[in-house]
């Protein structure tokens, strides 16, 4: 057992001497956010991060928690295509969970371990600034456009990384809800892998890490694929071997890479240390996507 490890701190040496002081922009969410030993794991691995010299920044979802208090208060949500119509009582929820409850709660957890985290939503300082998300479906050439208007769901137009910047100088770990501000004040609901891309791309960050509920990007088979480039991305959309929840996430890696971030990793958020696994070992555990 003391022979793993200290191989597995010899086979880390290297990799922590190449990314000290790079910053690394983790999008968590998924079954990681609700498994409490997840979610110490999490904070563990976050606040190591930041005491072997680098700079974590984490931006988080909170779907399932906003569901809940929204069925407490007997507010019904409605999606289209997979997305959820954000009036505004809805979305006081949203922004009252992943402000709130949601962010301080991570927060907590990791300056438990020792850690310095400070919450934030994409208020704050302007950290994000955001336009209402206009959305215009068009499957049939030989029919009108459908147009949809998601209510208060917003799109990234500027990120303030001069804020995240200065708390990481400052030996902090920015917890980030994906929470936008408009240009008249008012609040938008934006996805968190898209924010999280964002950032990481207004951060120059060296790694982007989306945590997910699969172990990765998978062949038609099923097995896991550690490395994967855009021509087969495409390839693989075509033929269907990568659908759903994926697509997206796929697509915010590859935008991420192409706007300045150095490498971007999908992994399985449900395994205990997978940062950790996959930054600091030969093999990871996770798909690595490239252009």
């Amino acid at each position: 057992m003391n022979k793993n490890v200290a191989d597995i701190l010899v086979e880390a040496l290297p990799y922590i001497r190449r990314f000290s002081g790079m910053t690394i922009v983790i999008k968590y969410g998924g079954h990681a956010m609700v498994d409490e030993q997840l979610k110490t794991d999490f904070a563990r691995d976050i606040t190591l991060l930041k005491f072997i010299g680098l700079n974590p920044v984490v931006v988080h979802g909170g779907g399932p928690q906003i569901n809940r208090v929204l069925e407490k208060m007997g507010i019904t949500s409605t999606f289209v295509r997979g997305m959820r119509l954000t009036d505004a009582p809805t979305m006081d929820v949203v922004e009252m969970v992943l402000g709130g409850k949601v962010n301080k709660s991570i927060v907590s957890q990791i300056n438990q371990q020792g850690g310095k985290a400070v919450g934030l939503t994409g208020k704050d300082g302007r950290l994000i600034r955001a336009k209402k998300l206009h959305i215009v479906f068009q499957e049939d050439e030989t029919k009108p456009p459908e147009i949809i208007d998601p209510g208060l769901v917003g799109e990234v137009v500027e990120v303030n990384a001069e804020i995240i910047h200065t708390l990481s100088r400052q030996g902090f770990i920015p917890i980030i809800a994906p929470v936008g501000a408009g240009d008249g004040g008012e609040s938008y609901n934006i996805n968190a892998d898209l924010v999280a891309g964002r950032i990481a791309q207004a951060l120059g960050a060296g790694r982007f890490i989306l945590l997910t509920d699969v172990d990765g990007v998978l062949d038609a088979a099923g097995a896991l694929i550690s490395s994967i480039d855009a021509p087969t991305i495409e390839s693989m959309i075509h033929e269907g071997s990568i659908s759903g929840g994926m697509i997206p996430k796929i697509e915010c890696a590859l935008d991420a890479l192409r706007n300045g971030v150095g490498k971007t990793h999908i992994i399985n958020g449900r395994k205990r240390h997978a940062i950790l696994l996959e930054l600091f070992t030969d093999s990871g555990i996770g798909t690595q996507v490239t252009i």
